[in-house]
């Protein structure tokens, strides 16, 4: 158990560092003043001064921060954050979920090398008894589901696992010729969990790996995932997966747990989706999110000058509060279904 929570603190680490590294990067390229670069929260248990920045390392590993100066109080530095050019200050806002993002790239670069074949969209075989074979056949080049583009196996999986009744439309190309086929059927089965899911009836062919095809292939594999989660975000908040469902650092960590007794392969992939994961939900415009801040500094565009720090940093400190007690929330929704097996 301990190996186990231990090992959840550095892939948290492994990501908070890469999501800071971001910021402070890109932060002393634009001429930011970096007062302390921190790993962790709370009271500093490490500290070291080098040149105008404080290298910490906090007591509770929950987060982290790059403190710039004047980024959320007035200050008549000239290297402040607020002195640079909007423009800039994105950059730099954007640039921890972009590390973020690249990390989940760098490991899904690690799981495709060590792969035997690359998965194509083309179908090989199917399953016996395979409902969509009456709709689909061999050889068949899936290019979309439900209108959304397809260049890889793992495109297919990621769209049908969150597909709810077990019908989707597809494009595809037969013997060179694009096709639309409406209402393609797959049977469903319930899972331990109580939901419903596709049964996947049917296998593609593979190509050998070449080091550029490695690269090309984590590329897309890695948009899969980008578009895997924020498909999965809006059908939270479409209402398609109930809020029990949804799971906070105890939930991931016992995921990160599961996953590396199942070998290297399992725990990175894991890792790749909850890298990934970071980085796009930090971008969703709200507050206290990169992605809340980014939208004030759009709105500084189209003004041509900055909201309040006052009302920005209040909005940000409201929504900070709010996504505290969601974290509280969806905690205890894992610690029940620890408790209760579920």
């Amino acid at each position: 158990m301990l190996v186990n929570i231990l090992i959840a603190v550095l892939v948290f680490g492994l990501m908070i560092f890469s999501h800071e590294l971001g910021h402070f990067i890109t932060a002393k390229w634009a001429g930011v003043k970096v007062n302390e670069f921190a790993l962790g929260m709370g009271p500093q248990i490490l500290s070291h001064q080098k040149g105008e920045t404080t290298y910490s390392l906090r007591l509770f590993p929950i987060g982290g921060f790059v403190a710039m100066e004047g980024e959320d109080d007035d200050s008549d530095d000239e290297r402040s954050f607020m002195s640079r050019p909007v423009w800039k200050r994105m950059i730099i806002t954007a640039a921890g979920a972009f590390m973020n993002i690249l990390l989940g790239f760098i490991v899904v670069i690690i799981l495709t090398s060590g792969q035997d074949l690359l998965g194509t969209p083309v179908i090989s075989n199917f399953s016996d008894n395979a409902a969509s074979s009456a709709y689909l056949k061999v050889g068949d080049e899936i290019t979309a589901i439900n209108g959304q583009h397809i260049s890889i196996d793992n495109d297919i999986i990621y769209k049908l696992i969150l597909d709810k009744d077990g019908v989707v439309d597809m494009d595809i190309v037969r013997d060179g010729e694009a096709m639309h086929i409406s209402g393609v059927k797959f049977d469903m089965r319930e899972t331990e969990g109580g939901t419903s899911s596709i049964v996947l009836d049917f296998s593609v062919y593979g190509v050998q790996p070449t080091f550029f095809g490695v690269i090309k292939y984590a590329w897309l594999w890695t948009g899969a995932l980008i578009k895997l989660v924020w498909n999965s975000l809006l059908s939270i908040l479409s209402g398609n997966f109930a809020f029990n469902q949804l799971s906070g650092p105890i939930g991931v960590t016992t995921v990160i747990s599961e996953a590396s007794s199942q070998g290297i392969q399992s725990f990175l992939f894991v890792l790749a989706l909850i890298t990934v994961n970071l980085g796009v939900f930090n971008l969703l415009p709200l507050p206290a999110l990169d992605g809340g801040r980014l939208f004030f500094m759009f709105i500084e565009l189209i003004r041509g000058k900055p909201i309040s720090q006052k009302v920005e940093g209040t909005i940000h400190t409201v929504g900070l509060v709010l996504l505290i007690i969601l974290m509280i929330a969806v905690s205890y929704n894992d610690i029940i279904r620890l408790v209760t097996g579920g």
